[in-house]
């Protein structure tokens, strides 16, 4: 059975990404919960799927706002990645 691009055994869909059973192990050296990073780009990956099939429907006003929140999905990911690598928690070194 597969929910969310996760199949049954916690493995997410073509890739290495594997659930744990600990959520303590989900969190790396820095404190970032490595899961939620992976959790928000799958989501930004499914919110853009539904942005791109919104624009083949004629649905811009919910294509743009797929698109919108796609953004923002990869902007978390990307941010807890950066803060995983040693890199600053606020992007803008304020």
């Amino acid at each position: 059975m597969q929910r969310n691009g996760i199949d049954g055994e916690g493995v997410a869909n073509g890739s290495t990404f594997e659930a744990r059973s600990n959520p303590v192990d989900a969190f790396d050296s820095h404190g970032v919960d490595l899961a939620e990073a992976a959790r928000q780009l799958q989501q930004a990956a499914h919110d853009a799927r539904v942005a791109f099939d919104c624009i083949g429907l004629e649905e811009l006003d919910r294509a743009h706002t797929h698109a919108i929140t796609a953004r923002a999905a990869a902007d978390a990911a990307e941010n807890l990645l950066r803060v995983a690598l040693g890199g600053d928690r606020n992007p803008a070194g304020r």
